[in-house]
């Protein structure tokens, strides 16, 4: 008897009252939406195994852009600067030319946290070919007079997807700009004692100002991954491990390897033996921000209900924001923002895959893509699990 091949699937479907877009190859499914670009799902279908959603899902209602902000919605999820954002922001969000708080200028025509992506509406092109589940993306950020494409694609049989982005810039003169993929992970996939995160980070520095007056971490200090000191006693936190004292957060840069030419993220819950990880190129992101907030926010629409752990890798270690982008910003001796050629254009790729652990393998530490597979590696260097990725070492160089 025949196996019946997978369905392979790229529809428009509503997403908690969201218009997105579903691409399944009857392995996995992803979630992207129309309204701010966000990949708001990524999981396992079929055959007994996990469904579970492995992105952060907002508790609160969200919304597509809205663009006539009102009193009404300030309330709901915070002044408009603030609030745009936080309004559409669920799962894996996009953050382009400013990350962080807006400039006093682009606070006045509308303009919210972390950029204009997650404030636009996006259009769908859907590709016609046979043998992968494919669509594109379009979107034009007008007021920086930046033009973005996004396309993701999934082989048969596989739990990889594979992703490209690219920034057009529109001017005549070179944009200098921030590009961050701001992943989010949170319960009940990432859960305090039993899940861990892990990346291929070397130092950081902490947020020098403290988070809400409850920062987990001490203020501006330097550390090595994945210790680093925690405020107000001598002893250190392990930034592997989330959520260890509820109500209390944390901000932090971090160098990724510059050694590497790929560099990775990973989170896995041991309890269910169910791992997410992403893998993307050194030249395109050299940095990344691990946030973590732990019921600390008390402020609408966080309400302190909110578990949420970001690593967020792309062009700069911390949201420093639209203001300092006009200053030569200098990390551990290196720039930390990216340039876009006038009339010129700059693209970026990562993969995101699924994996189930078997129940021999107690720890990952790495993760290389080697020809068509991707590798996930123990404490000891030893090859733990295979996924099959076709043409995934090609598709990173």
């Amino acid at each position: 008897m025949f196996n019946e091949p997978l369905a392979q699937v790229c529809e428009p479907v509503r997403w908690k009252e969201r218009d997105a877009t579903r691409l399944t190859n009857g392995v996995v499914e992803l979630i992207c939406l129309q309204g701010g670009g966000h990949l708001a799902s990524l999981r396992f279908l079929g055959d007994g195994r996990l469904s579970e959603n492995v992105l952060w899902e907002a508790p609160w209602e969200t919304l597509d852009p809205v663009h006539s902000w009102s009193d009404e919605l300030s309330q709901i999820y915070g002044p408009r600067e603030i609030g745009r954002f936080l309004a559409s922001y669920t799962g894996h969000a996009l953050c382009l030319d400013y990350f962080g708080e807006p400039s006093t200028e682009s606070a006045a025509v509308g303009l919210s946290l972390h950029g204009e992506a997650a404030i636009t509406q996006w259009d769908v092109v859907q590709s016609t070919e046979s043998e992968k589940v494919h669509c594109r993306w379009s979107a034009a950020f007008k007021t920086k007079q930046l033009a973005f494409d996004r396309e993701i694609y999934l082989n048969e049989g596989e739990s990889v997807a594979y992703v490209q982005e690219t920034v057009h810039n529109e001017r005549d003169v070179e944009h200098r700009c921030d590009w961050v993929q701001h992943v989010t992970f949170g319960p009940p996939f990432l859960c305090e004692g039993e899940s861990t995160l892990e990346a291929s980070v070397l130092g950081g520095v902490t947020w020098p100002s403290s988070y809400e007056g409850k920062s987990l971490l001490a203020d501006g200090q330097q550390f090595m991954w994945p210790l680093a000191l925690r405020e107000g006693v001598n002893e250190y936190a392990d930034l592997r491990k989330p959520f260890s004292i509820k109500g209390r957060s944390f901000l932090a840069g971090m160098q990724l390897d510059p050694v590497r030419e790929n560099e990775f993220v990973l989170a896995i819950n041991w309890k269910s033996r169910l791992g997410v990880g992403y893998c993307f190129r050194l030249r395109d992101f050299p940095w990344m921000t691990i946030w973590e907030e732990n019921h600390t926010r008390k402020n609408s629409p966080w309400n302190g209900r909110v578990a949420a752990r970001g690593m967020e890798f792309g062009t700069t270690p911390l949201p420093y924001g639209e203001s300092s982008l006009s200053q030569q910003r200098h990390v551990f001796d290196s720039l930390t923002n990216c340039v876009i050629p006038a009339l010129g254009k700059k693209t970026a790729k990562y993969l995101i895959f699924l994996f189930e652990l078997p129940s021999n393998v107690q720890s990952i530490h790495d993760v290389a893509t080697v020809g068509n597979a991707i590798l996930l590696y123990d404490e000891h260097c030893n090859p733990a699990l295979s996924l099959p990725a076709h043409g995934c070492e090609a598709f990173l160089a």
